[in-house]
């Protein structure tokens, strides 16, 4: 079984959902991604985090993130489950649930450690870009939920730092300041970041958030 890194192309798959059946690269099309697994329906933690991600879909929308679920268990199931979801987080759950029955995408995605459990998924976050490739990869055990505003805050990060030559510190939230690149010398810091940068050495060189 190969293991995901990050660079590497998220692989492609078709599956039945809660809302029709997908190709994963054609639904992603232009949008970033973010796709994570959950050990079983109708467990107390992943309702929760569910919820949270209903909660939170105008947040991905914003930044052109479309969220993908899977679970080993079949749409019967799913659909059964998403009842109890809005009902007990007070939310209306759109995005697609996997019903992941064959294993398909678990075992794509790795997704099962027999360490932890032979049949059911861990909770596995992978973050893909348009161009279809693996940005962030994370691995909860079953007994904790995510922090899907910390998956939001390095779905910032990745979106910037795509598209500028900066990287983001430790702690870093939209609008705090960046660090320059090392390979950007001072000369070219000057005209890439008109706002300026301040030198605190000479390989830590910050700059106000340039898309902002």
């Amino acid at each position: 079984m190969k293991t995901i890194r990050l660079g590497d192309e998220a692989p492609n798959f078709t599956a039945q959902t809660t809302v029709g059946e997908i190709d994963f690269h054609q639904w992603l099309g232009d949008s970033w991604g973010v796709l994570f697994s959950h050990p079983a329906d109708y467990t107390p933690v992943c309702t929760t985090e569910l919820g949270a991600t209903s909660k939170l879909q105008s947040e991905f929308e914003k930044r052109n993130v479309k969220v993908l679920a899977v679970s080993v268990d079949d749409l019967d199931s799913h659909h059964g489950w998403i009842k109890d979801i809005n009902e007990t987080q007070n939310t209306n759950v759109q995005f697609p649930l996997i019903a992941d029955e064959d294993r398909n995408v678990a075992t794509l995605y790795d997704m099962i450690h027999p360490n932890a459990d032979n049949k059911m998924t861990v909770r596995s976050v992978f973050v893909i870009g348009p161009d279809k490739k693996v940005k962030l990869t994370l691995t909860y055990p079953a007994s904790t939920g995510r922090n899907f505003d910390e998956i939001l805050r390095v779905i910032d990060s990745l979106q910037l730092t795509a598209y500028h030559k900066v990287a983001t510190p430790v702690n870093w939230n939209q609008g705090d300041d960046c660090v320059i690149l090392p390979s950007i010398t001072n000369e070219m810091a000057a005209t890439e970041f008109p706002k300026g940068f301040t030198e605190v050495k000479p390989y830590l060189r910050m700059t106000p958030q340039p898309n902002r």
